[in-house]
């Protein structure tokens, strides 16, 4: 019995450290993947977790699947495929801001195939987690969509992250529908606002607004940077502030807001509709300070801090 398991992309992010005298980045990697610095985060505060995915047989690979097992993440729901390398993300910065850059036209992620998801993983959850980058391309997208459908019909809780990277995407058009149809899969949501901004060029209020009254979401989580965030479902809305840190890298920091998130909803046991104000409030408070804690540290898993960490600064 899992808390949440995921199904989604494992890579490295290679991140710029410096640039020589002809702009050429010297780059170190870091695990990443949204979905595992999701499943990270839950189980450095308290949940148990598997993840469902594919890595290619090489050096990367087994390296995603050590740090992955280190976190305390079931790994028997990754496929290892010698035919296909591990995904490549390659991260630059500009002026403060970041930019991608992908290796995966293909890559293993995208090549998951519904007949190779173990679906006990899925009948033995309370939460099924996913994410856009795995409706980006084929046959991920129809693996996705079919245990997404799996895990609605064995009554699983199903929480989203859109997590738009506008580079893996043929056209806007299509990132739209296919982020949509996954808002509207979805009982709780994370979502950042300038993701708000790109489906329906609105207010963070009425985006959540939006993904309760028009995609039936029960939990409304839109990230604000370093603002804070804003919680709502259809008992209140809260807006929380994110503490002062000194941020030297913010990579993951999304996805460790959602599993920081999600830990303290299933630790309160509650459905996420059913949640009072203070609840939220909460919640809204943890995870912004466990993802605000983890930009003063390099890479994504490995800046989750301990609990104990979140919770002195919280109370501080």
């Amino acid at each position: 019995m899992y808390d949440v398991v995921t199904l989604g992309e494992l890579l490295i992010d290679f991140a710029q450290q410096s640039v020589d005298g002809d702009g050429y980045p010297t780059m170190a990697a870091h695990p990443g993947g949204a979905p595992g610095n999701f499943l990270a985060a839950l189980n450095k505060y308290g949940a148990s977790t598997a993840f469902v995915g594919k890595v290619g047989d090489d050096t990367f690979g087994r390296l995603l699947l050590a740090t992955l097992k280190g976190a305390g993440i079931e790994t028997r729901g990754i496929v290892v495929d010698p035919a296909v390398f591990t995904t490549l993300a390659f991260v630059t910065f500009k002026d403060g801001d970041r930019s991608f850059s992908f290796a995966r036209k293909p890559s293993a992620d995208t090549m998951l195939r519904f007949e190779e998801v173990d679906l006990s993983l899925i009948d033995g959850a309370k939460v099924f987690h996913f994410g856009s980058l795995s409706l980006t391309g084929e046959p991920v997208r129809t693996a996705t969509r079919r245990v997404v459908a799996y895990a609605k019909e064995k009554g699983k809780l199903i929480t989203y992250d859109p997590n738009l990277r506008p580079p893996l995407w043929d056209s806007e058009a299509r990132a739209r529908e296919e982020i949509l149809w996954g808002l509207c899969q979805a009982d709780v949501v994370k979502i950042s606002d300038e993701e708000v901004s790109f489906l329906w060029g609105c207010s963070e209020e009425e985006g959540a607004r939006k993904l309760l009254e028009e995609c039936g979401v029960k939990l409304a989580m839109v990230t604000l940077g370093p603002k804070g965030c804003l919680l709502r479902n259809r008992k209140g809305s809260v807006t929380v502030s994110s503490p002062k840190v000194k941020p030297i890298d913010t990579t993951g920091a999304g996805d460790i807001f959602g599993g920081s998130a999600v830990s303290r909803l299933i630790k309160l046991g509650k459905a996420p509709e059913d949640l009072e104000e203070a609840e939220l409030e909460g919640i809204a408070r943890f995870a912004a300070t466990a993802a605000s804690l983890s930009t003063e540290h390099p890479g994504g898993i490995p800046s989750i801090q301990e609990e104990a960490v979140v919770l002195e600064r919280m109370n501080g």
